[in-house]
C-alpha cells in the first residue's frame, strides 16, 4: 500500500472512531482546550513574542557572537544557538524549535547544526514540570526539584551526544571573522553584528511588533489544535479498547526490568500526549519513584503532539525529524535515570536544590490559574529579553563614549 493510501485509510479510521465514540471525543476535546488555555497559552505566549522581537532587533546576533567561543567547541553549534537553548529551557516546547527554524532560514545555522540544535533546545519548561506535574498532578511539590533537574540534565546529555552527530560534516563559518578589526575587540565586533542584522531586517518597530503578534497567535492556535486532536485520539483509542492491546508487549518489558504493570498505560498515553501521560502516571497504583521515573520519561519524550508542532515550526526547511525523534528517546531515558538517582541515592542533592534555587522551591507554581502562569512566564521572558537588550545597549553606549584626558 502506498504512503498516500495508508494516510487516507488512517484518517478515515480515526474519523470513524470519533463518530463511534462522540461523547468520549467531545470530552477529550474540551480537556485539550482547557489544557491549552490554562497551561500552554499563558506559558508560551510571552516567549514566542519576545523571541521574534529580539531576532528582528538583532539582539540574537549580538548574543550569538558573544557566546560563539562556548557553544561551538562544546556543542558544535553556532553562538546564536545559545539563545534558542535559553528560550527553550525557560519557555518550554516548541519555542526552541521555532527559533531553530528561524535561525536556519536566516542562514545562521547549516543543516546539521540546526538538527543538533533542534534536539537540544526543545525542552519542557520548569513552570509546567513543577506547577502542573509535581504540584497539580502528583500533589507533591517536593518532587519538583528532582523532576526539573533530571529533565535538564537529560537535555545536557542530548546536547553533548548530538555534537557527534554529523561529525564529518563541515561547520558553518564563525559569526565573527578573525580578521575583523575593531577598537573594542571581540565585544565591539559583536555589536557590529547587531547593527548589521538590524539593517538587514529593515522593519520599523511598529511593523516588527505587528508581524510578531500575528505570527505568534497563529502559532499558538496551531499548538492548541494539535493538543486537542491528540487528546481526542488518545481517548478514542482507549474507548475502542486498542490501548489495552498496546500495553501487552510493553508490560512484558516492564515485568522483565521490575517496573509495575500499571505504568504501561501512562507510557502509551504519553507516547501521544505529554500531559495525559504524566497525569496518568501520577494516578497509577505504583511506587512513587517508579511513577516519577515514568513521568520524566514521558516529559523527555514529549509526545507525538509536540513532535507534530515541531515539524510545523521547521516547515519549509530541510531539517530532518528522525534525529530529533531519536534524541527525544535518549532524553526520556536519561531523564528517567536521573530521576531514579535524585530520588534514590542522591536524594540529598534534590533536597538541597529545592532549598537553594527559588524555581525549585515547594511553594513555586502552586497557583495554576491563567493569570498566575501568564505573570510568571511574562516575568521570565522579559527578564531574559531585558538582560540581552541591556547588555547590548550598555556595550553600544560604552563603545561610543569618548574619554578626554587632561594634560599639563
Amino acid at each position: 500500500m502506498s504512503r498516500g493510501r495508508l494516510t487516507a485509510l488512517t484518517a478515515f479510521l480515526i474519523t470513524a472512531a470519533m463518530l463511534a465514540f462522540p461523547d468520549e471525543s467531545f470530552k477529550a476535546s474540551l480537556a485539550g482546550l482547557k489544557l491549552w488555555f490554562e497551561i500552554v497559552l499563558p506559558a508560551l505566549l510571552p516567549f514566542f513574542a519576545m523571541a521574534d522581537i529580539l531576532m528582528g532587533l538583532g539582539v540574537v546576533h549580538f548574543v550569538g557572537a558573544l557566546l560563539e567561543p562556548i557553544m561551538r567547541p562544546v556543542f558544535r553549534i553556532p553562538g546564536v544557538g545559545a539563545f534558542a537553548v535559553a528560550m527553550g529551557l525557560a519557555g518550554g516546547y516548541p519555542i526552541g524549535a521555532r527559533i531553530t527554524g528561524e535561525l536556519h532560514r536566516k542562514g545562521l545555522c547549516n543543516l546539521v547544526e540546526s538538527e543538533r540544535l533542534l534536539a537540544f533546545a526543545n525542552t519542557a519548561d520548569p513552570l509546567f514540570i513543577v506547577g502542573a506535574v509535581a504540584v497539580g498532578m502528583f500533589g507533591m511539590p517536593e518532587l519538583g526539584a528532582a523532576l526539573v533537574a533530571a529533565h535538564y540534565l537529560g537535555a545536557v546529555v542530548v546536547g553533548l551526544g548530538m555534537r557527534f552527530y554529523g561529525r564529518h560534516e563541515p561547520d558553518s563559518p564563525p559569526q565573527i571573522k578573525k580578521n575583523t578589526q575593531d577598537s573594542w575587540g571581540y565585544f565591539g565586533r559583536a555589536l557590529n553584528e547587531l547593527d548589521r542584522a538590524r539593517r538587514a531586517d529593515g522593519r520599523t518597530f511598529g511593523q516588527l511588533f505587528g508581524d510578531t503578534i500575528r505570527s505568534t497567535f497563529a502559532a499558538m492556535l496551531f499548538i492548541g489544535g494539535c493538543i486537542m486532536m491528540f487528546a481526542v485520539l488518545s481517548a478514542v483509542l482507549e474507548a475502542a479498547g486498542i490501548m489495552g492491546y498496546l500495553t501487552v508487549p510493553l508490560g512484558r518489558v516492564f515485568a522483565f526490568i521490575g517496573i509495575d504493570y500499571d505504568l504501561t498505560i501512562p507510557v502509551v498515553q504519553g507516547f501521544f500526549e505529554t500531559t495525559l501521560g504524566s497525569q496518568s502516571a501520577a494516578r497509577a497504583a505504583a511506587p512513587l519513584i517508579q511513577r516519577a521515573m515514568v513521568a520524566s520519561l514521558v516529559i523527555g519524550w514529549s509526545g507525538l503532539s509536540v513532535h507534530s508542532q515541531v515539524s510545523v515550526m521547521v516547515l519549509g526547511t530541510k531539517i530532518r525529524m528522525v534525529p530529533y525523534v531519536l534524541a527525544r528517546l535518549v532524553h526520556g531515558a536519561a531523564s528517567a535515570a536521573f530521576t531514579w538517582l535524585l530520588l534514590g541515592p542522591a536524594s540529598a542533592v534534590a533536597s538541597w536544590l529545592a532549598g537553594a534555587i527559588p524555581v525549585f522551591a515547594p511553594s513555586f507554581g502552586e497557583s495554576l490559574s491563567f493569570a498566575a502562569r501568564l505573570a510568571v512566564s511574562t516575568k521570565w521572558a522579559l527578564g531574559l529579553s531585558l538582560g540581552c537588550a541591556a547588555l547590548s545597549t550598555l556595550a553600544r553606549m560604552g563603545k561610543r563614549t569618548v574619554f578626554i584626558s587632561w594634560k599639563r
